[in-house]
């Protein structure tokens, strides 16, 4: 069954898996050929991550092959260039492999995608039953799309790491600790802090969870939610959280956006977050 992609209209990818379709859909609209897929390999499996296949199904969406029997190992044996076998029933790398026989013959390109470290992501590649030849517009297609992969890898992998660290769970003193939240917040964003509140929240034993928003830049919908979520779970777990940190700014939307935060304890400054739990500030 044949993977269908429907059109996107911006350049925003949420991750690299929405890059890798739209980058398929951009180069099976210049290269004539039947099957585009990218595939990922660990060194032990290759396997199928995006497919697009315009007429007959010759790849599929999550299919795996051992890395060493797939025409892909060959691709990053190649290095960083285009790999081109016109036949693959001819070429001496590829005549006796399963696959070829499971194919029956035909062409097949590729190029590795790796991280910028150099080491290898996996592969863009190109399949079809029949012989083709390729333009060097075409070959350069293939490199230049593996360099914005590379590109989209790290942006994600920042990502990646960006929402594991920018609301770190600050521990205070015993039972109280603080969550700095800094930022935009997207609706990722927010699950991974509210994964960070309840699992630090559990770890260390909290009573209290100071939630500091003097880092957010901007409140809307989907912050307003987290707020809820997260205060919700955490009363589910015995500790009691406070909002601190709302600017006046902030507040105003928070109030035009009607939201019910009346059930949670907010006050201005981090100072009076700590004397509503009993810390006096010495001076």
């Amino acid at each position: 069954m044949n993977t269908e992609y429907t059109r996107q209209n911006n350049s925003q990818f949420r991750d690299f898996e929405e890059a890798a379709v739209r980058v398929l859909q951009i180069m099976a609209a210049f290269v004539d050929i039947n099957t585009l897929f990218i595939a990922r390999n660990d060194g032990k499996t290759n396997r199928m991550v995006k497919v697009l296949n315009k007429e007959n199904t010759l790849v599929s969406e999550g299919e795996e092959l051992p890395f060493h029997e797939s025409y892909c190992s060959l691709s990053v044996q190649n290095g960083e260039r285009v790999l081109i076998i016109p036949d693959v029933t001819l070429d001496k790398q590829t005549s006796s492999m399963k696959v070829t026989e499971n194919l029956g013959g035909g062409t097949f390109i590729a190029i590795p995608i790796n991280y910028e470290d150099g080491e290898n992501y996996g592969t863009i590649c190109g399949l079809d039953t029949k012989n083709r030849t390729f333009s060097d517009e075409q070959v350069k297609l293939f490199e230049t799309m593996s360099s914005l992969l590379t590109y989209v890898l790290e942006l994600d992998y920042t990502h990646q790491q960006l929402y594991k660290t920018a609301a770190p769970v600050v521990p205070i003193t015993s039972g109280v600790a603080i969550l700095p939240v800094v930022g935009d917040i997207d609706e990722r964003r927010a699950e991974s802090i509210i994964e960070t509140a309840l699992f630090k929240s559990q770890e260390l034993g909290l009573d209290h969870l100071v939630i500091d928003l003097s880092g957010v830049m901007y409140i809307n919908e989907t912050v307003v939610a987290s707020l809820l979520k997260i205060a919700a779970i955490l009363k589910l777990i015995g500790v009691t959280p406070i909002l601190t940190g709302f600017r006046p700014d902030l507040a105003m939307k928070t109030v035009q956006m009607n939201a019910e935060l009346n059930d949670i304890l907010i006050v201005t400054t981090l100072e009076q977050a700590l004397n509503q739990i009993g810390f006096e500030l010495k001076k």
